[in-house]
């Protein structure tokens, strides 16, 4: 019965693909920001209205969507599939003839060009495609699926809320809760690989503000003010020293990646204000890098007579893959993938607020591989001859669509086998 199932998942996969595809393209075409998702939003709602779906929930913590597929055999678990629907202020490089143009004039900050530089439009479109698969064979399903499509997942603007931190706080999740979360995350690896680790895969983050304040003044007379300048420049070469006062075996980055002051060239503004991130594998790393973070920043400012205010927002907990789970679910990935193409990786200072639902509900988190690469001494290298390698951000980060069947095959493949007790930890 199961393997005439997984038979079927993988034919009707192959049987939408195209139409995936479409999808995808149209969603990296037409990108929106953190927090501002709502033609994504209202693109992914209509085409899970048409599945027949025992209930779509929209506006979750903004423009979150929920789809619930219940079985149709009553079952005690609940898969929660994932998928980040934002994109990023990048702009494009890739060379793929449906890159994106679009500007937002509007977003704080702004004006931003937008780009899917890390691969939100794939986890979106092989997520409907996965719901459009399972919907087809609900029948044959004893329990319940929740498509979750995250909104803001690479941080709402300061001063907003966002992310999965405010599904949860708005009970997105909670009926029915599920019993496994899972996601992918397409990355640099070689296409058709899935890396997984047992442990912290992903770090600990959290965003920094630190304001500068001194006392405006015309540029041709400083000595009349306090020129918040000097000071900014000193804490942002500081910053890129602190890792000495860290435990070296306990990796962290500390990074200043945007100024904005409040002048024109020719006056001294009242204030500079610094935004940064901190990444770290371990929460006491980063307890204590926020901590001298403060201190330097706090310290160096009065020595040039300025004050300095120090906010840390927007903290997200590492994605911790508890090693049952992974012992669980590593024979299903194998299925899929093939077992050769299963790679145990080292983790990685990036974020992925996915974690809050892990930690939540229990389940796994993994890199699935979507580039012209291959393995050297375990680490992603541009295959000779092939495209290259574009890490995630990158203005030219590309993703082979080829991979969006393999990221349908898993969810779907992964979900059955939660379903039917095959990947479950006690």
């Amino acid at each position: 019965m199961t393997d005439s199932l997984y038979e079927d998942l993988d034919r009707l996969t192959g049987q939408i693909e195209p139409q995936v595809l479409a999808w995808r393209q149209h969603l990296h075409q037409y990108p929106e920001l953190s927090n501002r998702e709502r033609n994504t939003a209202a693109f992914i709602a209509d085409h899970l209205n048409t599945l027949g779906l025992n209930e779509v929930r929209t506006g979750i913590a903004g423009h979150g969507v929920v789809g619930v597929l219940r079985g149709g055999t009553r079952g005690d678990r609940v898969m929660a599939l994932r998928a980040d629907i934002d994109a990023l202020p990048v702009k494009e490089n890739s060379g793929v003839p449906f890159a994106s143009t679009v500007i937002d004039a509007d977003y704080p900050g702004g004006p931003f060009p937008v780009a899917h530089a890390c691969g939100h439009d794939c986890h979106t479109a092989m997520l409907m495609g996965a719901a459009s698969v399972l919907s087809r064979v609900r029948e044959r399903l004893s329990g319940t699926v929740l498509f979750v499509f995250q909104p803001a997942e690479e941080g709402a603007p300061a001063g907003e809320r966002g992310g999965a931190a405010r599904m949860l706080a708005e009970n997105a999740l909670a009926d029915p809760a599920p019993t496994m979360v899972y996601g992918h995350h397409v990355s640099p690896y070689p296409l058709g690989h899935v890396g997984f680790r047992a442990g912290n895969q992903f770090a600990a983050s959290c965003m920094v503000e630190i304001t500068v304040s001194g006392k405006q003044v015309h540029g041709s007379t400083p000595w009349r003010g306090i020129d918040p300048m000097p000071a900014a420049a000193d804490i942002i070469s500081a910053m890129g020293q602190l890792y000495r006062q860290l435990d070296a075996f306990a990796p962290v980055t500390i990074s200043i990646g945007h100024i904005e002051d409040v002048g024109r060239f020719n006056i001294i503004g009242e204030t500079v204000t610094l935004w940064g991130t901190i990444r770290s594998l371990s929460r006491t790393t980063m307890d204590q890098a926020e901590q001298l973070v403060t201190r330097t920043a706090d310290h160096i400012a009065r020595a040039y007579g300025c004050t300095a205010k120090t906010t840390f927002r927007q903290p997200v907990p590492p994605v911790h893959n508890q090693p049952r789970w992974v012992d669980a679910a590593l024979p299903t990935l194998g299925r899929v993938v093939g077992a050769d193409r299963l790679v145990e990786i080292t983790p990685t200072l990036g974020y992925d607020d996915v974690s809050y639902f892990v930690d939540a509900y229990g389940g796994l988190y993994v890199f699935l591989g979507a580039q012209d690469t291959h393995l050297v001494d375990g680490w992603p290298e541009p295959l000779p001859g092939g495209r290259g390698m574009a890490v995630n951000h990158n203005p030219a980060f590309y993703a082979d669509d080829s991979i969006l069947a393999t990221g349908i095959r898993l969810h779907t493949h992964i979900t059955v086998d939660h379903l039917t007790g095959r990947i479950t930890v006690s």
